[in-house]
């Protein structure tokens, strides 16, 4: 793409105007001491799966002018609840009858996996809630770990199979606020949506709860991967519920 990209500014004339530098950002020199300000598509899935966050606080501390800023410069991490019963049924209860064998096994490691799909905005059960929001100019690597609580409340009688994470960035120090949302109810784009599909088949009624909380955690094995521990629970008319779940 670097190499596209010196052919794109000399085919349109730009040459004296912009320079491309092609390399690792903590390998490459800049001929500038410090700039102005620095974009970057740092998010990953469920905004801090396989990010680039670490690359860009590095290009942060080490190029950017006290005055700089970074773009985009604030993120959120929100969640949802959905009812999904005929994808869990194809995808992950298939395991226990593959044309008559029982590979259960696979199903147990499917469960573990989150999924990173484009999920249908009319399957969403409850409110959405914020979970954490991120200021890139204040960051520092070790603000990718948390635990957060959670409280969804059901908008409609129905059944949830899986909890849904979503991400929206957006530029605030620009002269006009911008932005974008990877949520449900927006325009799709290729980070999706995650998918933690939940053991139990909830059962939920309008205006009661299923609360817990979320924790994230950088994977020990590899920094770019994460761990996330759900606890949740609902004591609701139909179901009650207590439970502590890990996905990686």
């Amino acid at each position: 793409m670097a190499d596209m990209a010196k052919e794109i500014v000399k085919t349109n004339g730009f040459s004296e105007v912009i320079t491309v530098i092609k390399g690792k950002v903590e390998e490459i020199d800049l001929p500038v001491p410090k700039v102005d300000v620095i974009i970057s598509e740092w998010m990953g899935y469920f905004l801090l799966f396989e990010n680039m966050l670490d690359t860009v606080l590095f290009a942060r501390d080490k190029w950017l002018a006290d005055d700089g800023v970074v773009l985009p410069d604030k993120a959120s991490l929100h969640l949802t609840a959905i009812e999904d019963a005929e994808y869990k049924e194809d995808k992950i209860e298939f395991w226990n009858n593959v044309y008559g064998f029982d590979m259960s096994c696979i199903k147990k490691q499917a469960m573990m996996e989150p999924l990173v799909d484009t999920v249908d905005q009319n399957q969403i059960v409850t409110n959405c809630q914020l979970l954490k929001t991120m200021d890139i100019s204040k960051m520092s690597s070790g603000d990718a770990s948390f635990t957060v609580p959670f409280k969804l409340v059901a908008e409609r009688n129905d059944f949830i199979h899986a909890l849904v994470a979503y991400f929206n960035v957006s530029f605030t120090k620009c002269h006009k606020l911008m932005g974008f949302s990877t949520g449900p109810r927006s325009k799709s784009t290729h980070w999706k949506q995650t998918v933690l599909y939940l053991e139990d088949v909830v059962t939920i009624c309008e205006g009661e709860t299923l609360s817990g909380s979320m924790t994230v955690a950088n994977n020990k094995k590899n920094p770019r991967d994460i761990d996330i521990t759900l606890k949740y629970a609902i004591n609701g008319n139909r179901c009650k519920i207590r439970r502590l779940v890990r996905r990686q």
